[in-house]
């Protein structure tokens, strides 16, 4: 045989002997057997097998730890806080921890992998987290990349949440994605409405959960959903709320001032909301707002585009939604009963806000918000 052919065949060989040793030294080396997972002095116990990271052990058992990313380690949503040694804090968990939390040994529970038996404290409020089977009930295209989606509860009455909470859709595989993932979207439900619940999805370029809601969701389709989960809500106090979102941002907002209307809660309350959207193509529900508007006296709906085409007969507001909201709060809001900031976008339009509203007096500790991953 040619030593050309040969040559190419030892190698391949080798290579394969190789890669069969590594995975069974890799399968000898990290069998870390059996490992429990105590939480909150012993209120819930797991025995489970080691080697995986603690949110997907602990998902599987049945407790979901929020994670607006679905365990890349790009969000710091799934923070638990450890009292056994599992090794230091590792470079990926770093940025998400401020010292306080490192003082305490909070950890990225997508970034702790179960070698051994482990302590650990949870909320408790996570123990009444579930996942939901529902159906695709309605799909409708807001703008060209934002959607409604409705999804329908198998089981009726089965979804107690508080209004501006979210929860994670379970993606499946699909095309070249080949394990499901999970990720996390704001509820715009009316939150009497306990057996639907609706999201607003935006597609981002290469997104794995936007791309499959976008490409491949379709009416009918079962879909896993699990949570509620997070505390953005409205604080019961007399102050007026600044609400300021963009997109898909609109979701909780669109809960929040339902809820209140139907229920008149927080009856002392002025609510001030902001919009902002680059041209009208990315406007939406402006009608539903305004109606709003007119029904519901405390009830104010700013729209603003920052870049009007000449052709669109535009009436609103200009200009960034920053500097709208500048000038609302220093020439037009009320400030007899205090301010409150509640902010739901991207880090860069949070972060600007925040600028805004410290400056025309708001304490940062006044200003809540949900900050896309």
């Amino acid at each position: 045989m040619s030593p050309i052919i040969v040559g190419p065949l030892v190698a391949a060989g080798l290579s394969a002997f190789l890669a069969l040793v590594i995975a069974l030294i890799d399968r000898v080396v990290n069998d870390y057997g059996e490992v429990t997972i105590d939480i909150n002095g012993g209120k819930r116990s797991y025995t489970v097998r080691g080697g995986s990271p603690l949110l997907g052990t602990l998902a599987a058992e049945g407790l979901f730890v929020p994670s607006a990313c679905g365990g890349r380690g790009s969000c710091g949503a799934c923070k638990v806080r450890v009292l056994s040694d599992v090794g230091p804090h590792l470079p990926t968990e770093m940025p998400y921890l401020n010292p306080e939390e490192v003082s305490q040994n909070v950890r990225l529970s997508c970034q702790i992998k179960l070698k051994k038996n482990i302590d650990i404290e949870l909320p408790e409020e996570l123990f009444s987290v579930k996942k939901f089977s529902s159906t695709v009930e309605s799909i409708r295209e807001l703008t060209y990349d934002i959607k409604e989606v409705l999804f329908k509860l198998d089981e009726p009455k089965a979804i107690e949440f508080v209004a501006g909470q979210y929860i994670q859709i379970v993606v499946p595989p699909y095309g070249e994605i080949k394990e499901s993932v999970q990720r996390a979207y704001s509820m715009s439900s009316r939150p009497r409405d306990d057996g639907h619940v609706e999201l607003l999805v935006r597609l981002v370029p290469g997104g794995i959960a936007t791309t499959w809601v976008h490409k491949y969701l379709k009416v009918g389709q079962k879909v896993e959903l699990v949570g509620p989960f997070g505390d953005f809500q409205v604080h019961d106090t007399p102050a007026a709320m600044l609400c300021v979102a963009g997109g898909s941002g609109m979701a909780p907002f669109k809960s929040m001032f339902y809820e209140m209307k139907e229920n008149n809660s927080f009856p002392d309350k002025e609510i001030w909301y902001f919009f902002g959207a680059r041209t009208t193509r990315d406007m939406f529900y402006l009608d539903e707002l305004r109606q709003l508007e007119k029904d519901w006296p405390r009830f104010h709906f700013v729209a603003a585009l920052s870049e009007p085409k000449a052709d669109e007969a535009w009436q609103g507001d200009t200009g960034l939604i920053t500097d709208v909201l500048d000038k609302y709060i220093k020439e037009k809001i009320g400030k007899d009963k205090g301010l409150e900031g509640y902010l739901c976008g991207s880090p860069g339009m949070i972060n600007a806000c925040i600028n805004v509203m410290t400056k025309n007096g708001v304490a940062e500790r006044d200003i809540y918000f949900d900050k896309f991953a």
